[in-house]
């Protein structure tokens, strides 16, 4: 494990009970064959019952038996150790699933502080609520905790882990202090029938006494813990053994059941079931009332996921036990770390994670480039990852965004600003809108964690002389502002030593909240300030300043949720401009990327992450890297798309319904139907069906996302009705519809240069530093929408005979294969013939893509504009890579950009005096000669584009 394997590419398989190990088994071929070094896979430890993405884990300990067994996971490493490829994994340490099937949270609902799991888990104890204390929320039930007991949906029940409360499908643990609550109801009925003497009678009496015995929980020690534990599951085991072999026993204990279970209708026969579920560790409550009073942190709104305490070494270890051994035995080549930001201490955390990773507690940073890792970071702007991190970058999202912004009109968007601010009737100011989201949502759906945070922060006051008297709604509401105004996810304070990133970010906020909040007074936003950004290293000392580093810590997971919440799966579904900008970590506002920006970008990457990985497509973006691709093309054709939008309104304007006096879908509404269509419309007419029901389904998310007329936890189902029935009405009479004819006529217009601009994408992302990531199935074109459409099987085994069947003729015939796949470029096979013959040139030049120099190439003559170019150079080996960009003014639809016809006989690509001479096609095989023109290095852009549109060509020596 000493030297770092750094993967040529990556691929990502998405792990589920319909795709499992032997699947992934009999496609390696397949991706080796393609190019591909590392497959990347979803998380594999044990999940919930038929979990379709795994990050719902249940046992991090475990392989997940729905995925096969840990023999058939071993041959797939195996295997795939034996063809030199590599396995990225995918792993959880923010959150697990918080339900039956987690015994450490089962084991915490029955036994409290008392669980040895206790301290697994990121929950308040001592929340606000006097109810609360030492108990944990659970909003899981349908209705008011009243309606749902007297309804009889709680149930009392008896099976071999011992007494239960069964609800909806789920079943809570009852604490075995409380069962002589069940044991003793009516006792005397058994001495009565049998008699004191009486075997039944006396075993009965002495468990009911031994559960007397059990001392109450508080935060005891360990060892305390497991005695306990262990005298808890004997006396489980003996009633389980009373009730198997005393038949009186059992026919008593089922009466008792049946009586604590009540009568329907009669609600005082509820009562002793109430008063048993009050002395639960747990408290039950209607789930819409969650959001108000949680006392644990969640993964994000998702209250059936509790966030763990990683930082914690124990639980450290518990959680990582498997990851550990997996890389011991590199059957994990690399790790992938969800949501690092929602963790208390991710530098903490990624320091633990490499010094354990490289077998020594004691290790230091001369290990921490021994195992590939990177992090699931979402950076914005000019936001990079902390440098000390011991990571070898993101997953990708920027470079994401960067390479989408090669392919957006800076021009085209400000006339977008406008098409879209009429077609709505209003101007949208995007930082205004995203403020307005963060708010909503803390409001909405964060409360609990407000509450806390202010509490917190009212008590940190209280012990300050200029806090004491600042009113605490006053401190509450400032809170709420910065975390509004926050310009990035989180920030990374751990201690006295602030870096100046922390300071800028924070001190941007602080500025931006006291603009905004115009109610809140200057002492009230002075003394935020003082805690958020204390100065000198005594802040933090003694008691006090302790208290103030925990609040800002915890403050400090709390903001990205608000971002992702707010930003991601609000003002992205509420913006709908140009939809392709709207992406997780994107500029919505200002998305179009210049060459220089983007070269910018692509050398920090290389002196500050070069091996990070460069994603178009993830099983988290909002629409697939096609999808955009043809989307984007509407920047370059905004008077266009006005007109089609105008006309498309008018023409199904009887197809809108009237829902609470409004037109629906509304036009912000309408206009993503319409770019969804543009964007996701299938090539195959035999898709279109099932095309229509997953745009449906889309727009139902969209809108509820939105949260502007429905939402998740309360539905708007005549409006969401109205939105699918439009749907259904505008792609309804294909043949006959005005609508439908002008649509297919402009769709047929942009999935032209939307394809074109695919291509460029890939060559961008595999030449590019980085290491280019792929997600399932985009080797051909994939026209996913946001998950779960973007979870749909693959079909792998249509894409392994097309590869095979390409290898075969291009290598007959090279050229006449390049016409036969730009003839049919609608099959995808176009893309895949890239994908394979850049991926295979990369993985046998895997020093110069891995460690090479980046060069800017600019272009000469009037088409400069409409090409991205760069050189990679090692040990005198060059590659070019060079693709053409905003291409509706180059060639018209149905035409490739290619040769003279196109780019004229003038214009060049501007190569260093150093560089070669002769130059070779990776696509083509075709040679070609850099010429002198006015005392500058030139490569005819006629030559480069002559066969094919996009290109990487190799040379060496000058």
């Amino acid at each position: 494990m000493g030297i770092l394997r750094i993967p040529v590419t990556t691929y990502r398989l998405q792990f589920s009970p319909r795709f499992r190990f032997k699947d992934a088994q009999e496609i390696l071929a397949y991706l080796d064959a393609l190019g591909i070094t590392d497959v990347y896979v979803s998380p594999l430890f044990m999940a919930r019952k038929g979990s379709s993405h795994g990050y719902d884990v249940t046992d991090p300990s475990r392989l997940n038996p729905d995925l096969g067994s840990g023999e058939e996971f071993d041959t797939l490493a195996a295997t795939l150790n034996g063809k030199g490829m590599g396995l990225l994994l995918d792993i959880v340490p923010n959150h697990m699933a918080a339900g039956s099937e987690n015994r450490w949270w089962m084991d915490v609902l029955e036994r409290g502080v008392g669980s040895a799991y206790a301290r697994f888990f990121d929950i308040d104890w001592l929340p606000s609520k006097k109810a609360l204390e030492r108990k944990i929320l659970l909003p899981i039930l349908g209705g008011p905790y009243g309606d749902v007991l007297e309804n009889r949906e709680l149930t009392l029940s008896l099976d071999k882990s011992g007494f239960i409360v069964r609800y909806s499908g789920m079943k809570l643990p009852v604490c075995v202090k409380s069962c002589n609550r069940i044991l003793s109801h009516r006792i005397e009925t058994v001495e009565e029938t049998y008699g004191r003497d009486s075997p039944s009678f006396r075993e009965l009496w002495e468990l009911i006494a031994s559960i007397d015995r059990l001392q109450d929980t508080a935060a005891p020690e360990p060892a305390y813990t497991a005695a306990r534990t262990a005298e808890e599951e004997s006396i489980k085991r003996k009633l389980g053994r009373l009730y198997r072999n005393r038949p009186e026993v059992r026919s008593f204990l089922e009466e008792n059941i049946r009586i604590f279970n009540g009568r329907k209708g009669e609600p005082a026969s509820l009562e002793l079931l109430d008063r048993l579920l009050s002395e639960q560790h747990y408290w039950l409550s209607y789930w819409r009332f969650g959001n108000e009073e949680i006392n644990y942190r969640r993964f994000f709104t998702i209250s059936d996921l509790v966030g763990l305490r990683v930082e914690e070494l124990e639980v450290f270890n518990a959680t990582h036990d498997l990851v550990l051994r997996l890389a011991r035995e590199e059957k994990v080549t690399g790790l992938r770390v969800d949501h690092i930001d929602g963790l208390s201490d991710p530098l903490g955390y990624l320091t633990t994670l490499r010094d354990r990773i490289a077998g020594s507690a004691e290790a230091g940073a001369e290990t921490a480039g021994c195992f590939y890792t990177v992090v699931e970071k979402i950076l914005q702007g000019d936001e990079d990852i902390p440098p000390e991190w011991p990571v070898n970058g993101t997953t990708g999202y920027d470079f994401l965004n960067a390479v989408n912004g090669v392919f957006i009109s800076a021009r085209g968007v400000r006339e977008l600003d406008e098409i879209y601010a009429r077609f709505i009737g209003r101007k949208t100011n995007f930082g205004d809108l995203v403020y307005r989201c963060r708010k909503l949502v803390m409001e909405a759906h964060f409360a609990g964690e407000m509450h806390s945070l202010g509490k917190y922060l009212g008590s940190i006051a209280e012990q300050d002389r200029r806090g004491r008297d600042l009113p605490r709604k006053e401190l509450r509401q400032a809170m709420i502002e910065v975390t509004a105004c926050f310009p990035v996810y989180r920030t990374y304070i751990r201690g006295p030593d602030i870096s100046a990133r922390d300071r800028l970010y924070i001190g941007r906020a602080i500025r931006e909240a006291r603009r905004r909040g115009a109610g809140i007074s200057s002492p009230v936003f002075d003394f935020v300030a003082r805690i958020l950004l204390p100065e000198g290293p005594s802040s933090f000392s003694g008691e006090h300043g302790q208290d103030r580093l925990r609040f800002l810590m915890r403050w400090q997971q709390f903001t990205g949720p608000i971002m992702a919440k707010g930003f991601e799966d609000t003002a992205l579904y509420l913006y709908n401009r140009l939809v392709s900008a709207n992406e997780v970590g994107g500029e919505p506002a200002s998305p179009a990327v210049a060459p220089a920006e983007f070269h910018r970008r692509a050398k920090a990457a290389l002196s500050r992450f070069p091996h990070g990985m460069n994603a178009t497509s993830s099983h988290d973006t909002k629409r697939s890297e096609d999808v955009r691709a043809r989307i984007d093309v509407l920047s370059e054709l905004p008077a266009e798309w006005e007109k089609r939008l105008l006309l498309w309104s008018r023409w199904n304007s009887d197809r809108k319904r009237s829902v609470g006096g409004r037109h629906v879908p509304d036009p912000s509404e309408e206009t993503l139907v319409y770019q969804t269509l543009l964007g996701a419309w299938p090539f195959e007419e035999v898709e279109i069906p099932s095309f229509a029901e997953r745009v449906k389904d889309y727009m139902v998310k969209a809108v509820r996302e939105a949260k502007a007329h429905t939402h998740w936890d309360r539905p708007n189902h005549p409006h969401e009705n109205a939105v699918r029935d439009f749907v259904d009405a505008i792609l309804e009479g294909r043949g006959e519809s005005r609508f439908f004819e002008d649509f297919l006529s402009f769709r047929k217009k942009i999935a032209w240069y939307g394809a074109l601009n695919s291509l460029s994408q890939v060559v961008l992302k595999i030449a590019s530093p980085g290491v280019p990531d792929f997600y399932q199935g985009t080797e051909l074109w994939d026209f996913s929408l946001v998950d779960p459409d973007n979870r749909r099987p693959v079909d792998f085994s249509r894409r392994s005979i097309l590869l095979g069947e390409s290898i075969d003729r291009k290598n007959r015939d090279p050229l006449s294969f390049i016409l036969e796949i730009l003839a049919g470029w609608e099959d995808g096979r176009i893309k895949l013939f890239l994908t394979h013959s850049a991926l295979n040139f990369r993985r046998l030049h895997r020093e110069l893509f891995q460690a090479g120099s980046y060069i800017p190439l600019g272009a000469s003559a009037g088409k400069k504009e409409h090409v991205l170019s760069f050189a990679r150079e090692r040990n005198g080996f060059w590659v070019i890579a060079a693709v053409p960009r905003l291409m509706t003014r180059l060639a018209p639809p149905g035409e490739f950009p290619l040769g003279r016809k196109t780019w004229g006989a003038q214009g060049g690509l501007l190569l260093p005096v150093e560089s070669p001479v002769r130059w070779t096609d990776v696509f083509t095989g075709e040679t070609m000669d850099a010429t002198q023109e006015a005392g500058k290095k030139l490569l005819a852009l006629d030559r480069v584009f002559e066969s094919f549109p996009v290109a990487i060509l190799s040379g060496s020596g000058r």
